[in-house]
């Protein structure tokens, strides 16, 4: 990602209140990144996060569906190592909201693509999240194909 891009700064500024602890500027500048973007790849990182503060799963699903509809709709390849972290966000949204199935596939379709993003600390985090969501709802899905 371009560190200069205008969205991708407010992103960081973002990320960079959270570690603070302050959840609320956070919000802030995620939706100011939201309403400055300017096309599908820069909506995708924008809703990616405004997803991470919103106050019930059923917002939060919205702005994760809303994350994976403008990747799909990005032409290039600056956009493959996303596709692992919003399948993630994509099955915990579902399984916040009961539909484990639904959760089952995204945390499977995230692991399928786990191979885009470069080993490292990123990659593990990400690994993590797949993992604990498949053995979440493996206990309720035994027989699903990723056990």
């Amino acid at each position: 990602m371009d560190p200069n891009n205008p969205v991708v700064k407010l992103c960081v500024q973002g990320m960079e209140e959270e570690s603070k602890g302050n959840d609320e500027r956070a919000a802030e500048l995620f939706e100011q990144a939201w309403k400055q973007s300017s096309d599908d790849f820069e909506r995708c990182i924008a809703a990616h996060y405004v997803a991470r503060h919103q106050a019930d799963a059923e917002l939060a699903l919205r702005w994760n569906q809303e994350a994976m509809n403008c990747v799909q709709r990005v032409t290039d390849a600056r956009v493959t190592e996303f596709f692992p972290s919003l399948y993630l966000n994509l099955g915990k949204s579902h399984e916040d909201l009961g539909n484990l199935e639904e959760a089952r596939r995204n945390y499977e379709c995230a692991a399928e693509k786990l191979s885009c993003i470069l080993a490292g600390p990123y990659r593990d985090i990400i690994q993590d999240g797949i993992e604990r969501g498949l053995q979440r709802t493996a206990f309720r899905y035994p027989n699903s194909k990723a056990d």
